[in-house]
């Protein structure tokens, strides 16, 4: 891991070990493997007004939790299965949510029959690639974008639950359909040259 003294990162980052990790490694590369997409789908709509530090604390329980993130499993959930998942203190406890992740998974299994895949479906509304934005401050990164708007409509029009534009945005910048490091951060000429 790169000290945090001598590196300049997006303003965003805390100076917890795990929030520089998932800054410096993960944060806007972009994602084309669709079991990562599904993950941060459902990972994305768990956040829905809680801190992205709560989600990522929870991360490898989640993991456990949804049989790492395969979407066919978490799709045959019923509700025994939902209310045991209620009971994981490891896990943001929220029925809706919960209940939201196992429809997303059958609409996730949906479009990877229709499309082919859910890789190809997502990066579709992006024209296959990366929007580079080049903000100068966290304060100049929009909350939602066009993109994202109609990212959303059209996951709810296919079933999705949790995937509000902001939660849609959110998910663009995590699998780096976007990248929004700020132009300061070391990681931004490092995605765009990747």
């Amino acid at each position: 891991m790169l000290s945090t003294s001598n590196v300049c990162r997006c303003a965003w980052v805390s100076d917890d070990p795990l929030d520089i990790a998932y800054h410096d490694r993960e944060w806007g590369v972009p994602v084309h493997e669709d079991h990562r997409l599904f993950e941060f789908l459902i990972l994305e709509g768990a956040q829905a007004g809680l801190s992205w530090k709560t989600i990522l604390r929870k991360r490898e329980n989640y993991r456990d939790a949804f049989d790492g993130f395969n979407p066919e499993r978490v799709a045959q959930y019923d509700e025994r299965k939902i209310a045991e998942l209620l009971t994981n203190p490891g896990i943001v406890r929220n029925r809706l949510k919960v209940q939201a992740a196992v429809q997303n998974a059958r609409s996730f299994l949906a479009v990877q029959a229709e499309f082919g895949s859910f890789d190809r479906y997502i990066w579709g509304f992006v024209g296959g690639t990366p929007i580079v934005n080049d903000w100068e401050t966290i304060e100049s990164i929009p909350a939602e974008t066009a993109e994202s708007q109609a990212m959303s409509k059209d996951l709810r029009r296919r079933g999705f639950k949790f995937v509000g534009s902001t939660i849609c945005y959110a998910l663009m910048q995590a699998c780096g359909l976007v990248n929004d490091h700020t132009t300061n951060c070391f990681r931004y000429q490092a995605i765009v040259s990747s």
